[in-house]
């Protein structure tokens, strides 16, 4: 294949996931708005309407037209910049949290390859942006600089508030991103990649089907996770814009749609954090104990040829991955009106007192269990 094709289809997948993200963002905060409402006994959204001539009842579609009049809002809202912020870092900070947030995507599978041409040795074009063999290192190194667009947000807006947030967040992201990368080590032990395709299939090959990571590595599946919600700043880890302490925190001083940029952000975050969390411990885009040979021995038993087999096989995937995603995002929301929120101190306690030695000991017994059963 030619250059210029490979940069075409490039384009088109970065354009294809960038149009995911931007469809499940509002379905999360969809989800926000309606689980907090059941859970504190509201209607939820229900107001917004598309009013059609002829029609007696409006269409309010549950309430997702919520989501599109508040884009129309943060469109036409003023753009108010304090006279006194450093203007050029505080035009940036937005754009870096949610440039960071959506590259994290890049190395996502969301279903197996999709297999083209002659059956003996078939082309196979891939279902992600890009394959790296450093796939989790990629996803830990490009999160991490999602703490260079808060705190560059919160410095340039020279206030106190905003500076105090952003300090909270440093010391949170980097405290737990620890936790997190000694998490990641144990399903990378085990399955013996750090791609993430490779870590998903093997989830597949043994315990006939069913070998998810959370069930080989349960502490590093509850440490990350647990990590997850800091990284997130999400309840109980919201610290960096503690509502009753600094009003909101590293964005007090940002309107318009600079604010929806780290709104967005926010969820878009929780949305590669739930994909992560999918491909490490719960089997990726695989269905139980539906590897993907046995979806391919299946539906090619119809006498399917291979592609229109590789589309079904790809499709039911594709919808597997959603559901798992959707199902992790709305559990950020459940925790979000279940816990409270943790002081200062105690964040810090958890973090470097219990999930670092936690995480440390499950990466050095993992080792041994690992070394003693190639052997």
């Amino acid at each position: 294949m030619s250059l210029g094709w490979v940069i075409v289809i490039a384009i088109i997948k970065v354009v294809a996931v960038m149009g995911l993200i931007l469809s499940l963002t509002p379905i999360l905060i969809w989800f926000e708005r309606k689980a907090s409402a059941w859970m504190q006994d509201r209607m939820g959204p229900n107001r917004a309407n598309v009013y059609l001539p002829g029609v007696k009842v409006n269409i309010t579609l549950w309430g997702l037209i919520h989501a599109v009049a508040d884009v129309v809002k943060l469109f036409s809202k003023e753009d108010i910049t304090p006279a006194n912020v450093n203007k050029v870092f505080y035009h940036v900070g937005p754009f870096i949290t949610m440039t960071v947030a959506c590259m994290t995507f890049a190395v996502i599978p969301l279903a197996s390859p999709f297999l083209y041409g002659d059956p003996a040795s078939p082309s196979k074009f891939l279902i992600q942006i890009a394959d790296l063999n450093v796939g989790l290192l990629y996803i830990l190194a490009v999160g991490g600089m999602g703490i260079y667009g808060l705190m560059v947000a919160g410095w340039a807006s020279n206030n106190k508030y905003s500076m105090l947030g952003t300090i909270r967040s440093g010391a949170q992201l980097i405290s737990y991103e620890v936790a997190m990368g000694l998490a990641v080590m144990g399903p990378i032990l085990v399955y013996g990649s750090m791609r993430l395709p490779e870590i998903v299939e093997g989830q597949g090959a043994i315990l006939w089907g069913a070998g998810w990571g959370f069930l080989l590595q349960p502490l590093a599946c509850l440490m990350f996770i647990t990590a997850s919600f800091a990284e997130t700043n999400r309840i109980p880890f919201d610290l960096p814009e503690g509502d009753s302490e600094l009003v909101a925190g590293f964005h007090l001083e940002y309107s318009s749609m600079k604010f929806a940029l780290f709104f967005m952000g926010e969820y878009t975050n929780i949305l590669v954090a739930s994909a992560f969390m999918v491909c490490l411990f719960f089997g990726g885009y695989q269905v139980p104990f539906l590897t993907t040979p046995v979806l391919y021995n299946l539906v090619g038993s119809i006498g399917l040829p291979l592609w229109m087999t590789s589309l079904v096989v790809v499709g039911i995937q594709f919808n597997t991955f959603i559901i798992k995603l959707l199902f992790f995002g709305f559990m950020f929301i459940w925790v979000r009106w279940t816990l409270p929120r943790f002081r200062f101190d105690q964040l810090m306690i958890v973090g470097w007192k219990y999930m670092i030695p936690l995480t440390l000991a499950n990466v050095v017994v993992t080792g041994v269990v690992v070394f003693f059963m190639v052997r």
